[in-house]
C-alpha cells in the first residue's frame, strides 16, 4: 500500500510539472509582453557574453529574468481568473488587474536600471 501512495504521488509530482511547463509555454506563445521579456533576456545573455560580465553579474541577471518573468506569469494567470470570474468592468476587477501589471512594470524597470548598472561601464569602455 506505501508503494502505491509513492507511486501516485509521483505522478502527481510529475504531472505538477507538466502543467507548469504547459503554463510557462503557453505563456510564451500567447502573451506578447512574455514574448518581449523572452527578446530582453536572449539579448542581454549575448551582451554578457561579448562584454564578459562576472560570476555576480551573471546572478544578478538570472535572478532579475526570474523575477520578471515569474511576475509576468502571475499577472498572466491573475487576468486570466479575473476574466473567467467577470467580463464586465467593475472597479475590483482593474484594481487586481492593474496592481498586477503594475508589479511586472516595476520589476522590469528596476531589472532595466540594474542592467544598466551591470552593462553600461562595460559598453563606455568598449566604445571610447
Amino acid at each position: 500500500m506505501d508503494m502505491e501512495n509513492n507511486s501516485t504521488r509521483k505522478n502527481k509530482l510529475y504531472k505538477s510539472f507538466g502543467y507548469a511547463f504547459a503554463g510557462i509555454g503557453n505563456t510564451i506563445l500567447h502573451e506578447r509582453n512574455m514574448q518581449i521579456h523572452c527578446m530582453v533576456t536572449v539579448l542581454v545573455v549575448i551582451f554578457g557574453f561579448i562584454l564578459h560580465i562576472s560570476l555576480i553579474e551573471w546572478l544578478f541577471c538570472v535572478l532579475l529574468f526570474a523575477l520578471v518573468m515569474s511576475l509576468e506569469l502571475v499577472n498572466t494567470a491573475l487576468e486570466a481568473v479575473v476574466d473567467l470570474v467577470t467580463q464586465e468592468k467593475k472597479p475590483l476587477a482593474k484594481k487586481a488587474k492593474d496592481a498586477a501589471a503594475g508589479a511586472v512594470l516595476m520589476s522590469a524597470i528596476m531589472a532595466a536600471i540594474i542592467g544598466g548598472i551591470i552593462f553600461f561601464p562595460k559598453l563606455w569602455v568598449l566604445i571610447f
